[in-house]
């Protein structure tokens, strides 16, 4: 994989471990408090479980990333991008936020339309 490639990759990746910290670690603290726009701490520690699960999920989508890195196989990172994408596409239709497309979806779109171009 050439090395912007790489990168485009890489960034995906990073992206899905700071989501992973912040569903499974840092949920009921202020900084997940307010990432997620939770109503309360209190609903914030309802939750914590169904978010510790929600963060697992996004160290897979990491993982994937970062295998495909490794192995330099193009078709894996394809693989774990359109996932990532449809994710992000659900996340901000359920949740009504228009963000998450932004955060989530759109850096995996453009790199996959980069795996197209590249590849």
């Amino acid at each position: 994989m050439i090395f912007i490639l790489t990168l485009l990759i890489a960034f995906v990746a990073l992206e899905h471990i700071y989501f992973l910290i912040l569903e499974m670690f840092l949920w009921t603290k202020p900084k997940g408090v307010k990432a997620f726009g939770l109503k309360s701490k209190a609903f914030a520690e309802e939750t914590k479980v169904l978010a510790a699960n929600q963060g697992l999920y996004n160290g897979f989508l990491a993982a994937g990333l970062i295998f495909s890195i490794i192995q330099k196989e193009i078709n894996i990172a394809i693989f774990f991008l359109i996932c990532v994408t449809i994710a992000g596409i659900y996340g901000s239709y359920s949740t009504k936020k228009i963000k998450l497309f932004y955060v989530q979806a759109i850096p995996a779109i453009i790199t996959l339309l980069a795996c197209f171009l590249f590849s």
